[in-house]
């Protein structure tokens, strides 16, 4: 029942992974100075600013919803987007909707995907058990450390809900989050994402925001506040569903919390060690080159020169 969530997750984990693969490009060690990104990178990140929608926005989603983007966020569509995966190492496909960006402070990113899985059941976020899907989705974690080890990824433990599942059955959202960390590091900074969806007639809309443990307090009203701006289309809404002529998904929606989620934890945790350092070591690698390109993406005209020192000159 999970083989078909499971699979379609896959281009959800390599997102994170690419983010992995980006900064090691970056660095050989934690402290060793960011190297340039290279060049199809360089063009990548330059396409996707130059796409860029900024909010205040009305952005069509797949002809299935449509996101109101607020003021201070930016939108990269799904082609640029892409291709900046796709510099970055990732193989993406057609669930991918596009990136959302801070315009202003912070280091995070939301990827959107839209999954065409048929329209899932509720019922059972009824009577779902938060302490149950918690361990469910450990076991899930800890069976798939065997295979991270064998392609190089480091074993991973998942140890809390930092939010249990909650299911809002008047506009039809799942929210939750959870913590990860490496088993094979010890005190090991955690990881985290944040997992927003909204479901719909034909499907599910999934925001992702990844960010650093000490900054998901904080950074996590931008994923609430950019799921409350989705909206099904007409005719595309969860209440539009034709039990006669529409397909019903596979899973539950328990299985987009215990069940596929286990699949990317591991991924994400690979990246987590960069996610703080998001912004700070692509402007660092952009501007080596002259370029600020991380500024132009985020729509900021590169910083003025600091003033010569005085006593240079004499």
């Amino acid at each position: 029942m999970l083989a078909s969530a499971a699979k379609h997750k896959a281009r959800g984990s390599a997102i994170f992974a690419a983010i992995a693969v980006f900064f090691t490009a970056f660095s050989s060690a934690a402290d060793a100075p960011p190297a340039a990104p290279g060049e199809a990178a360089q063009l990548a990140w330059k396409a996707a600013g130059e796409a860029m929608q900024r909010g205040p926005a009305s952005i069509a989603l797949a002809e299935q919803a449509t996101l109101a983007l607020p003021e201070g966020y930016g939108y990269v569509p799904p082609k640029p987007s892409a291709a900046l995966m796709a510099a970055l190492g990732n193989p993406t496909d057609d669930r991918l909707l596009g990136l959302i960006f801070p315009l202003d402070q912070g280091d995070w990113f939301v990827s959107l995907d839209f999954d065409a899985a048929g329209y899932i059941k509720d019922d059972e976020a009824r009577e779902w058990d938060a302490k149950a899907l918690l361990q469910s989705l450990k076991d899930g974690t800890e069976a798939g450390n065997e295979e991270r080890r064998k392609i190089g990824l480091p074993a991973i433990e998942v140890t809390r809900w930092l939010e249990p599942p909650a299911y809002d059955a008047e506009h039809h959202r799942l929210v939750w989050s959870a913590e990860a960390r490496n088993k094979d590091v010890v005190d090991a900074d955690p990881s985290v994402n944040y997992n927003t969806y909204v479901l719909g007639r034909e499907g599910y809309i999934e925001l992702n925001l990844i960010t650093s443990q000490r900054n998901i307090l904080q950074d996590q009203r931008h994923a609430q506040r950019l799921l409350a701006a989705v909206q099904f289309n007409n005719g595309k809404a969860y209440g539009d569903f034709n039990a006669s002529t529409d397909k019903i998904a596979a899973y539950g929606l328990a299985a987009l919390v215990a069940g596929v989620a286990a699949k990317k934890l591991g991924l994400l945790a690979v990246a987590v060690a960069f996610i703080a350092k998001f912004a700070k070591l692509f402007f660092a690698g952009a501007m080596v080159l002259g370029g600020g390109l991380w500024q132009r993406l985020r729509g900021k005209s590169t910083p003025p020169q600091p003033p010569a020192d005085p006593g240079a000159a004499a």
